[in-house]
C-alpha cells in the first residue's frame, strides 16, 4: 500500500478531530483516525470509559464527528448489540435505506478485564459490529492501576514490584468464538491497522482488532518515542502481527532477526528494575515465553 496516499486519505476524513487533550505522543488518536478512515460507510461509535473517550469528550467540547455514544467500562458491547438490532429491525422496516457500520472503542480494562463479559456475550450472538481494543497495557486513565493485559514484570502503580502472572491472550480468547475476522496489529504500521480495517470493516458479523498501544505517561519513555518503541514490540515478538480469518490464522510479519526482548524492555523505567543483577532471571524467563509463543504462531498460521 502506498503510505503518502494512506497518509493523505487519513488525514482528509475527519471523523475525530484535532484538539482532543491525549498526552503527547499518546498512540489513540492515530489508530481512531486510521481505523474510521477505512470505512467506505459512515459509522456510529460506542466508546467505553477509558483515556479515548476522558480525552475527546470533556463537555462541552468533542472530538467527534460523527455518531457517538460513551458507555461505562462494562457496557460498551451490550449497547452496541442494541444499536445494531434496531437498525436491522428499522431497515427491515424501510425506514432506514444507508449502510451503517458499527464501531467499539475500548482500553485493555475494558476490554481484556470489565467489559469481557459484554463482548464474549456479543460475539456469541453474532452481532455486525467491530470491536477494537487500543491496549496501553494498564488502566491508564486512573493511575496506571494493572489490568490483565498487563506484562509480566512491569511496575504499576498496583505492582509496584513487577507484575507476577503472564499477560492475558485476548485474542485467543476472542478466537474461541469462532467469529468471521480477529486480528493483532500495532500503531506504526499505518498500512497494517488499514488493511485489518478494512477487512473488520467488510465482514458479515463481529470482528475483533487488538491494537499495541505504547503509553509514554505512564510505560516512562520519552514522548517523541512511542513508534519506534512500537516497531521494537514487534521486531521481538513481544507483540506478533498476525490474524484470523473464519478460523484460519495468517502471520503478517515476520522479521528477518528477531530483537532480543531486552532491547524492547530497557526502553521503559517500567522494567526498569529488571536490569537489576538479582532481577535478570525474569528476563530470561520472559524471552522464553516470547519464543515458546512465536514458535506456537508459525506452526499454526499459513
Amino acid at each position: 500500500m502506498d503510505l503518502k496516499n494512506l497518509t493523505q486519505k487519513i488525514q482528509k476524513q475527519n471523523y475525530f478531530a484535532s484538539g482532543h487533550r491525549t498526552c503527547a505522543g499518546c498512540s489513540i488518536p492515530i489508530i481512531v483516525r486510521t481505523i474510521l478512515a477505512a470505512s467506505k460507510d459512515p459509522v456510529v461509535v460506542v466508546n467505553a470509559t477509558g483515556c479515548l473517550e476522558i480525552v475527546s469528550s470533556v463537555y462541552p467540547q468533542t472530538s467527534w464527528n460523527v455518531s457517538w455514544i460513551h458507555n461505562a467500562f462494562e457496557n460498551a458491547s451490550a449497547t452496541v448489540s442494541g444499536i445494531e438490532s434496531a437498525y436491522n429491525f428499522l431497515k427491515k422496516k424501510g425506514e432506514i435505506k444507508k449502510q451503517i457500520k458499527f464501531v467499539v472503542f475500548g482500553g485493555d480494562g475494558g476490554t481484556y478485564d470489565i467489559g469481557l463479559q459484554s463482548l464474549s456475550g456479543a460475539l456469541e450472538r453474532g452481532h455486525d459490529f467491530v470491536y477494537v481494543c487500543y491496549d496501553n497495557e494498564a488502566y491508564m486513565n486512573t493511575g496506571n492501576q494493572r489490568s490483565s493485559a498487563t506484562p509480566y514484570g512491569a511496575i504499576t502503580s498496583t505492582t509496584p514490584a513487577g507484575k507476577k502472572v503472564f499477560k492475558k491472550d485476548l485474542i485467543k480468547i476472542i478466537a474461541a468464538h469462532n467469529i468471521p475476522y480477529a486480528a493483532q496489529s500495532a500503531v506504526h504500521h499505518w498500512a497494517d491497522l488499514y488493511q485489518k480495517a478494512e477487512k473488520a470493516f467488510q465482514v458479515k458479523g463481529p470482528a475483533v482488532l487488538n491494537i499495541f498501544s505504547p503509553c509514554p505517561l505512564n510505560w516512562k519513555f520519552s514522548f517523541d518515542s512511542t513508534i519506534q518503541i512500537s516497531k521494537m514490540a514487534i521486531a521481538s515478538c513481544f507483540w506478533p502481527l498476525y490474524e484470523i480469518e473464519n478460523g484460519k490464522y495468517k502471520l503478517n510479519y515476520q522479521p528477518k532477526e528477531k530483537l532480543p526482548i531486552e532491547e524492547f524492555l530497557k526502553t521503559q523505567k517500567r522494567f526498569s528494575h529488571l536490569f537489576k543483577p538479582e532481577n535478570k532471571k525474569i528476563i530470561k524467563t520472559i524471552q522464553e515465553k516470547i519464543d515458546q509463543e512465536w514458535n506456537e504462531l508459525l506452526k499454526i498460521s499459513l
